[in-house]
């Protein structure tokens, strides 16, 4: 069964008036895989950017936690496969670790409009950009 593993992005999106949020909105009921480290992405870009309330947020959380229950920690191992695959493919720390974490939730897709769309890590893991027009 195929497994998707959402980028904080996708989140965020999820939660705006922007024209992708849609798009979001379908891949976040859609019941994705999360970690643990989305859930702070999110929080910091819904206070920091959105000047979001604690009560929001709170209720946001809550409707991501619901929809995508499979949620993974980050662990000691997720980080140091975070590292490898940053020095091997030259992605950010974050990413690095978002990416980590997706291979260990074994997802064979990875939703972000922030990595390049088409890479496959490992032979198993696509990353694709929800929002790109396949036209």
């Amino acid at each position: 069964m195929a497994r998707a593993f959402l980028d904080s992005n996708v989140l965020v999106y999820a939660f705006t008036v922007d024209p992708r949020a849609i798009r979001a909105r379908q891949l976040l009921q859609d019941g994705a895989t999360i970690s643990v480290q989305n859930l702070n992405e999110f929080s910091n870009v819904a206070r920091r950017k959105f000047g979001k309330d604690w009560k929001w947020l709170a209720e946001a959380l809550g409707a991501i936690r619901v929809l995508c229950p499979s949620i993974l920690p980050i662990t000691l191992d997720t980080h140091g496969e975070g590292l490898q695959l940053a020095e091997r493919f030259g992605f950010a720390m974050l990413d690095s670790l978002i990416v980590a974490s997706a291979l260990e939730g074994g997802c064979d897709t990875l939703w972000s409009e922030d990595m390049q769309h088409g890479m496959v890590i490992d032979g198993r893991l696509r990353i694709a950009n929800p929002f790109r027009n396949e036209s």
